[in-house]
């Protein structure tokens, strides 16, 4: 805390009394002495015009540092295609923390003691920092999702008990566009801190549905019917799909396809196999692989096209039933 001390009048008296005296000690010593008065001043004022030139010197020297030290990261985070919010605010805080260090440097080099503006400047920091602990929450927060991208704006994701359309990224919260044409505003603090379900942190996804018959129809012949309408399928993907043509198309970098999990060198063939023995019926799990954008329109076309289609070739649906047999 910095203490404020009011001068009395006779203080201020004392002080302008005692310039005036000193003034006028100067003077005399000026008129008794005068070739050794402007030799004194002379190298007063050569020495401090040095410590001027000195410090003009570092000044314009650092500031060149600084600008070739921006220069470097600009170019390294485009060539990393670094997330733009992330690589304007590292490069502006590098730039910030190099000219304070040199205005102090600077300052020190003219003689002047820098303690007392370290020390106003840290408790400036800490005044700052504790005011908005909140906000620096968030703050630290952006900085962990913008590193290390958990999801990117256009990524689907259930965070926080929201879910959808993740529409920005800042520095301190996330905008998500829920399906019901919401805007949620998750702050960035607790969502790093979280669990975050990324529906497109994949190019490729797998479908699953659960077919569920009556006892007695041919199990094979269902599961080569339920195949065939897979295949059918125009966003079904199968095993012959070519990989590389795949990743280009849905503009796939080598360095997304370098990260692990991230990569199939093939796509597994749609599979259909009997999954339970039920009470009333039996059920085939059925899953097939697609691009992460058909994941829904897929899931639901199929889904219908089960309904309709499998009964109409003699593969019927079965539903809770109780047989009574009567005896008169």
């Amino acid at each position: 805390m910095i203490l404020l001390q009011t001068l009395t009048a006779e203080q201020i008296q004392a002080r302008q009394d005692s310039i005036r005296a000193n003034a006028q000690m100067m003077i005399e010593y000026a008129r008794e002495n005068p070739q050794d008065f402007w030799h004194q001043a002379g190298q007063m004022v050569l020495q401090f015009g040095l410590k001027v030139l000195a410090a003009l010197l570092i000044f314009g020297v650092g500031m060149l540092l600084i600008r070739w030290i921006k220069n470097i990261l600009n170019r390294v985070f485009t060539r990393r295609k670094t997330e733009p919010t992330l690589a304007s605010f590292i490069t502006s805080f590098v730039s910030i923390s190099l000219t304070v260090l040199l205005v102090v440097i600077s300052v020190s080099t003219l003689g002047v003691n820098t303690t007392s503006l370290a020390a106003l400047l840290a408790a400036g920091g800490m005044a700052i920092g504790m005011a908005l602990s909140g906000t620096v929450q968030n703050f630290a927060g952006g900085l962990m999702l913008l590193a290390f991208k958990p999801f990117k704006a256009g990524d689907f994701i259930e965070a926080q008990g929201t879910s959808g359309k993740v529409v920005e990224v800042n520095i301190t919260a996330t905008k998500v566009l829920t399906v019901d044409n919401r805007v949620v505003i998750l702050p960035n603090g607790a969502l790093s801190n979280g669990v975050i379900n990324n529906f497109n942190g994949r190019p490729l996804r797998r479908v699953e549905w659960n077919v569920s018959v009556s006892y007695g129809v041919d199990a094979a012949a269902c599961k080569e019917t339920i195949l065939a309408m897979l295949r059918s399928d125009e966003k079904v993907l199968l095993e012959d799909t070519d990989m590389k043509k795949l990743y280009k198309e849905l503009n796939i970098s080598a360095y997304q396809l370098s990260t692990v999990n991230y990569r199939m060198d093939a796509i597994p063939a749609p599979f259909v196999t009997l999954k339970s023995l039920n009470e009333n019926d039996i059920t085939f799990v059925v899953r097939a692989w697609v691009r992460a954008d058909d994941y829904w329109e897929v899931f639901f076309r199929m889904q219908e096209r089960f309904y309709t289609e499998l009964p109409k070739k003699g593969f019927t649906f079965a539903y809770p039933h109780m047989d009574v047999t009567m005896v008169n």
